[in-house]
């Protein structure tokens, strides 16, 4: 099949039929036509339409290792420094069509299925292990040009490190019975973004001592007994110019509930084995890769906002105050920070043991650190650029109706007119102040998990034995006559 476009991809998720609830209430419509769907589909689709455009063949695509046609250079497995900056090239391509507003656009978790396969030796000869079913998955993946969501965590019902569930009736997804077609599974899981407009869900437990929990898995969105119950749809009553971003990017965040869901073997990862589910993830190279593309749809989307932030300076003639220029030169400095580690974590990639190159993983978390906490920021300062011209915003039917003349004198900026500047500080808001955008900031905030732990994983693991070190020498510390103060 190859690379799909985007009319195969709508027809697609189209023809699942998978079981979503909102509002209480059961769809039943087409998703390609659905108001909380509609939007994120058609961007997804355009996405899609990139790879079969002849112009973009080369950057978008790259040639089947089993059938010579093309497929998406997403699921590409680099064995070369030039295959990253390939992989680059393409996921930024990506990232610049969706303004870095979509968290999760197909190549994220095509990278982490790649990641996965690239990595699946590391199951071998283990107990209950399935190492061969992950490079199935891939290959398939890959060759029909499937989409992805995730659950990696459990509902959040007791975050206290000694909670350890035993409800008669699962709360967390768990294995309740193992047949001879495969697992069964009940109970629910957090958080699937898009959940229900992709092909497949990956599944991985997180379990702390029950085996029960100790599973990975990849299913097809429509598997009998899988429902994904989803919150309420920012999609911004579909216009285009009052919600210019949640119109086109609201990503669906949804519970996965499994009312005995049966697994076929084929496709379980693991199960029972609670070293693979604790390690396997952590082990690979997938968060060398998701961390990644991560990047640089955070490059892009830091770019977009620097953008809002200067058309609304322009827009009231704010640039002479030396604390917006300080706001400004925060965003700044930031992004210019995130676009030298990205650098530095493909210069400094390494080959992997199994004959494949992974991007310098130090160089990434940094940067994953650094965004989920100024995002927050960065959000704050369009805000106070703004100030009450994001609280002041009329609708455009506003503009088509009797107090037009009104708008149009008193909503002017200093060098926009009342209709351009509108659109300008509506883009500002529904990035910032509408539930559309709150949602966007703590989805950066927490996009790697809690950030606290984020950054005590990366002070652990960060090699400082060569600095302290120096330091030692420096101060001749161990040596024998340290203790003389004659010497």
């Amino acid at each position: 099949m190859g690379a799909i476009n985007g009319k195969a991809f709508i027809q697609r998720i189209d023809n699942m039929n998978s079981e979503i609830w909102l509002d209480g209430r059961k769809v039943t419509q087409k998703l390609s036509t659905h108001p909380a769907f509609k939007g994120i589909l058609e961007e997804k689709a355009s996405l899609y339409d990139m790879q079969t455009n002849l112009d973009l063949e080369q950057l978008m695509t790259f040639s089947s290792p089993h059938t010579g046609e093309r497929i998406g250079l997403s699921y590409l497995q680099p064995k070369t420094k030039e295959d990253l900056y390939k992989r680059r090239k393409m996921m930024e391509c990506w990232a610049k069509a969706s303004f870095g507003m979509m968290g999760r656009s197909p190549d994220y978790l095509n990278t982490a299925v790649m990641s996965l396969a690239s990595s699946a030796s590391l199951l071998a000869g283990k107990e209950n292990c399935f190492p061969e079913n992950i490079v199935r998955l891939y290959e398939e993946a890959r060759e029909r040009d499937l989409t992805f969501t995730h659950t990696f965590i459990t509902p959040q019902v007791n975050r206290s490190q000694t909670f350890l569930e035993d409800a008669k009736e699962p709360i967390s997804a768990k294995v309740i019975a193992r047949t001879s077609e495969g697992l069964v599974i009940k109970g629910a899981r957090l958080l699937a973004t898009q959940g229900g407009i992709t092909d497949e869900v990956l599944v991985f437990g997180a379990p702390k001592f029950d085996k029960n929990e100790a599973f990975a898995f990849s299913i097809p969105s429509n598997t009998p007994g899988l429902k994904f119950i989803g919150r309420e749809s920012f999609a911004g009553e579909n216009s285009q110019i009052d919600h210019p971003l949640s119109s086109r990017y609201d990503e669906m965040d949804c519970i996965l509930v499994f009312n005995d869901v049966l697994v076929p073997w084929n496709r379980v990862f693991f199960y029972d084995n609670l070293e693979a589910a604790n390690e396997f993830l952590n082990s690979s190279s997938f968060h060398h890769f998701a961390l990644h593309q991560v990047l640089i749809r955070q490059i892009v989307k830091t770019e977009f906002l620097l953008g809002i932030a200067e058309l609304i300076i322009d827009t009231i003639d704010i640039r002479e105050y030396t604390h917006i220029q300080e706001k400004m030169a925060e965003i700044i400095i930031t992004l210019e920070t995130m676009k030298a580690l990205l650098d530095k974590s493909e210069n400094d990639a390494i080959y992997d043991n199994w004959g494949g190159i992974v991007p310098n993983i130090t160089p990434l978390q940094v940067s994953s650190n650094i965004f989920s906490k100024n995002y927050p920021r960065f959000t704050e300062i369009i805000q106070l650029l703004g100030a009450s011209g994001l609280v002041t915003l009329p609708t455009q039917t506003a503009f088509q109706s009797e107090i037009r003349k009104d708008l149009l004198q008193y909503l002017q900026g200093a060098n926009k007119q009342a209709v351009e500047r509108n659109k300008i500080f509506r883009l500002g808001w529904d990035l910032t102040m509408s539930a559309f955008g709150t949602r966007q900031t703590q989805y950066e905030r927490f996009f790697f998990g809690d950030p606290v732990r984020s950054a005590s994983s990366l002070y652990r693991n960060y090699a400082l034995d060569e600095h302290v070190r120096t330091v030692s020498n420096f101060l001749q510390l161990g040596h024998s006559d340290d203790d003389n103060p004659t010497k």
